[in-house]
């Protein structure tokens, strides 16, 4: 009986075991399947790691982004990735329009080599952001500029493709003329007009070469503003400059402006839009904060430039000045501050401190802060700001003669008149092509138009863009 119930108690015991195990079996297999799932994900991650840090070997280092903003004069940046000039000639050659190409002469090697004298270093006259400039000399006698690629350079095939393709198709008396380029044994070069006075800001402060009187910056500035102005409006498409600088304004044996290095050149948006999106590319010092920050380009952005060059010339002194206190290293904002607490005789240049006419100055100070707008909607377009420099330059040229009330009032309406009819030479717009619009606006002023800029912004607007 002892016996009967130990065995029964066993086959009991035995019983429970079996259900416990089957209990037991859906949550061991839960425990399989998550193990097996953190062991591939393992292997996956670790694969990841090998694979990222051979990518990283195989991957040339960039410079940081801090050293790409560098306040270098005579370098353009970009936060994008630099453009290389590995295998450039093939490549160059490939992305070169059939128009282009033919628009410009075909320079061998042997002839760049024979005109630099073998690229010696005595010809250098300039060093920029794709490469050393040479002075040089062909067909016997005739003096041009070499600008030759330097492969370490932060601008490469893409700069020189766009220089090309831009000033092939433009001719004006404000833009240096690019004469022709060469592509050859992965060598790139460009060939300008020889301009024999250089850059603007050699004659400001580095150098300083020559004094230039008030009324010479002035005359050079507005010749550079025309130049900027034909960019914007003249041109069959609107073209936006991207890096207007001091460096960038250059002077022939006449004292002529014109402005150079079109390798940042945009071209404008499409008539159904107010701007191009596209990575910030412009030296430091003279960028839009705007197109900073939102990487949307307009003309304004050329415009926020000039105004930074306005004060350059005003006040002889670099965009960025890292060695001053912190306040005045940069130019824009020291300048605007300066206004605004009207302490702007302090920034003037001594060299031509008292020789500015008090109504100039006035009229040159509203322009430049103007041009320095945090928006770009708050600045003047390029038609108007070449308007108030030509009116300021007017305003130099006046003479000192006692005035009265009726003397002052008929010398600004001749004032007026005479630089209208400056200014629509200056766009060319002949009476011919204007016959309909006679009677709508007159170049004398009305009692409710009796400012010469709103008559002048009312006769652009005409016709312009």
């Amino acid at each position: 009986m002892e016996v009967f119930k130990m065995s029964e108690a066993l086959v009991k015991a035995e019983k429970e075991k079996r259900e416990n195990f089957t209990k037991d079996k859906p949550n061991m297999h839960v425990i399989g399947a998550a193990s097996g799932v953190a062991a591939a994900f393992g292997l996956v991650t670790v694969f990841a790691v090998v694979l990222y840090k051979k990518k990283s070997k195989m991957m040339p280092r960039s410079k940081s982004g801090t050293s790409s903003w560098l306040p270098l004069y005579g370098n353009s940046h970009t936060s994008g990735t630099k453009s290389t000039t590995m295998g450039g000639s093939s490549v160059a050659s490939a992305q070169l329009s059939t128009e282009a190409a033919a628009n410009c002469r075909h320079f061998t090697l042997a002839e760049i080599r024979k005109a630099t004298k073998n690229f010696d270093e005595s010809n250098v006259i300039g060093v920029g952001g794709f490469g050393k400039v040479y002075k040089g000399v062909i067909d016997g006698s005739f003096k041009v500029a070499i600008k030759k690629s330097n492969p370490s350079s932060e601008q490469g095939v893409n700069e020189f493709v766009t220089e090309i393709e831009m000033l092939s198709k433009l001719r004006h008396k404000h833009l240096v003329s690019l004469i022709g380029y060469c592509v050859e044994n992965g060598e790139m070069a460009l060939v300008y007009d020889f301009m024999s006075h250089g850059t603007l800001r050699e004659h400001l402060y580095k150098g300083n070469k020559i004094n230039l009187t008030w009324k010479q910056r002035l005359e050079m500035l507005i010749g550079a503003a025309k130049g900027l102005h034909y960019l914007h409006t003249g041109a069959k498409y609107t073209i936006i400059h991207r890096d207007v600088k001091t460096t960038n304004i250059l002077l022939d044996e006449n004292w002529v402006a014109k402005i150079s290095d079109f390798g940042l050149s945009k071209t404008g948006p499409e008539t159904n839009q107010n701007h191009v999106s596209t990575v910030v590319k412009g030296s430091f010092g003279y960028l839009d904060p705007e197109y900073f920050r939102r990487q949307q380009l307009t003309e304004k952005s050329d415009v926020y430039s000039f105004g930074v060059v306005l004060f350059e010339v005003l006040c002889a002194r670099p965009a960025l000045n890292p060695s001053l206190p912190k306040d005045q290293v940069s130019l824009a904002d020291w300048a605007r501050s300066s206004v605004r607490k009207g302490n702007v005789d302090e920034i003037i240049d001594s060299h031509i401190k008292g020789t500015i006419k008090p109504e100039c100055l006035k009229k040159f100070i509203d322009t430049a802060f103007k041009c320095l707008s945090d928006q770009g909607t708050d600045r003047p377009s390029m038609s108007d700001l070449l308007w108030n420099l030509e009116f300021a330059l007017q305003l130099q040229e006046t003479g000192d003669a006692p005035k009265t009330a009726s003397t002052t009032a008929a010398r600004n309406n001749n004032t007026a008149n005479d630089t209208i009819n400056m200014h629509l030479n200056t766009l060319n717009l002949n009476d011919d092509d204007h016959n309909d619009n006679d009677n709508d606006y007159s170049t004398t002023p009305s009692n409710d138009q009796n400012s010469s800029t709103a008559i002048f912004s009312q006769i652009v607007h005409q016709t312009g863009r």
